[in-house]
């Protein structure tokens, strides 16, 4: 086993602008990292600086309709940084911008994978309620994500894990709302605009005080790609919801277990959109198959231990639902990133960067608004 370096967990308070200049000077080493990554990603698909430019600009008039502060954070993320504006929208829109410029190419891409679990109060041994997550994704992410625990004077205060320069990935607030996210992909993918990209989606849902609110977000915003995202409450409710970019498709738990990867599964979604993602990620159907059946003879006895075991699961490895080091069809090395696991009433996340060769984990934790989550679940 390698011992990897824990995310650094990063505090920000303030207005969205002080936000960004902390996330962005303490983050700045992994931040750039980070976007010569996907720069250089861009170039191969004959995307230069100045067009790289052009496409971020593009992308800004969505998001600051959808909320100028989160124009005003990635802002304040390059000034902190001392990087160019552009290269922030890179960071937050990374799928959108990727893909979209293999697809002029006609290249194929090759999406984050992702397994998801939670567990409704009944199904856990001491009824609260569990979630989490492996995230598959470039190996070199590892040493680019970080943690943001984001103090917040208008909603509750939120923990997410996301790659240095995001605005959130996964994770949980105060008010008791967790969050994953699983790639998927369908015909209708970047055919159409303008969209929101989904990391701000997801700060949006982290922002959220109600379930309903979440839930809202997720389902009227439109988008430009395919994405899976799971929504929990501690109060006892979770959905999972499988968003084509003009439509979304929901699902509930079945006795009290939630599991999805990275194909289709609602009969209606399944009924109206072609899978075009399933090709390039045939792991899927069996990683969802086998943390289902870790998890399904425990129900009503599941810890954060029993969605531990199911994601280190290696079975078919290397694509397998903890995925070690592999080089995908395009060379790039590809991992289960990082495990993410949360019980969102205690406020409680724990992230293990590149699990199937490092078993430390670190544990990272806000408040929680117990007025807050009663409210909600009354």
């Amino acid at each position: 086993m390698t011992d990897y370096a824990p995310f650094p967990l990063i505090d920000l308070t303030g207005s969205p602008r002080e936000r960004g200049r902390t996330h962005g000077k303490v983050a700045a080493d992994r931040l750039r990292r980070g976007i010569k990554m996907y720069a250089e990603s861009l170039l191969k698909s004959g995307v230069d600086w100045p067009e790289l430019e052009r496409r971020a600009q593009a992308l800004v008039p969505a998001i600051e309709k959808f909320d100028p502060a989160y124009v005003e954070e990635m802002r304040g993320i390059a000034e902190g940084a001392n990087e160019p504006f552009a290269a922030i929208v890179l960071m937050n829109a990374r799928t959108e911008m990727v893909v979209a410029a293999r697809r002029q190419q006609a290249a194929k891409h090759f999406p984050d994978g992702c397994t998801a679990a939670l567990a409704l109060p009944e199904a856990s041994a001491d009824g609260v309620l569990l979630h989490g997550q492996n995230w598959d994704w470039r190996a070199e992410c590892a040493e680019t994500g970080v943690v943001l625990r984001i103090r917040r004077d208008d909603g509750p205060d939120i923990v997410t894990f996301t790659e240095a320069g995001g605005l959130a990935r996964s994770g949980l607030n105060s008010a008791g709302i967790g969050l994953t996210a699983n790639a998927l992909e369908c015909d209708r993918d970047y055919q159409r605009g303008p969209g929101v990209p989904l990391p701000f989606i997801r700060r949006k849902v982290l922002e959220s005080a109600y379930l309903a609110q979440a839930v809202h977000t997720i389902v009227a915003t439109p988008k430009l790609g395919s994405n899976h995202m799971a929504v929990s409450h501690c109060g006892g409710e979770a959905f999972g919801f499988e968003c084509a970019p003009d439509e979304t498709f929901w699902l509930a738990p079945e006795d009290g277990l939630y599991v999805h990867a990275n194909h289709w599964i609602a009969p209606s979604a399944r009924a109206k959109v072609k899978d075009i993602g399933l090709a390039e990620t045939p792991c899927s159907i069996y990683r969802d198959k086998r943390v289902r059946d870790h998890l399904s003879p425990k129900l009503g006895k599941l810890t954060l231990d029993d969605l531990r075991g199911a994601f280190f699961d290696d079975w078919g490895s290397p694509w397998s639902v903890c995925r070690p080091p592999r080089l995908n069809t395009r060379g790039v090395m590809t991992a289960t990133t990082a495990m993410i696991l949360m019980r969102p009433g205690e406020g409680h996340l724990e992230a293990c960067p590149m699990p199937a060769l490092n078993r430390r984990f670190t544990a990272y934790t806000v408040k929680p608004d117990q007025i807050a989550q009663r409210a909600a679940a009354e």
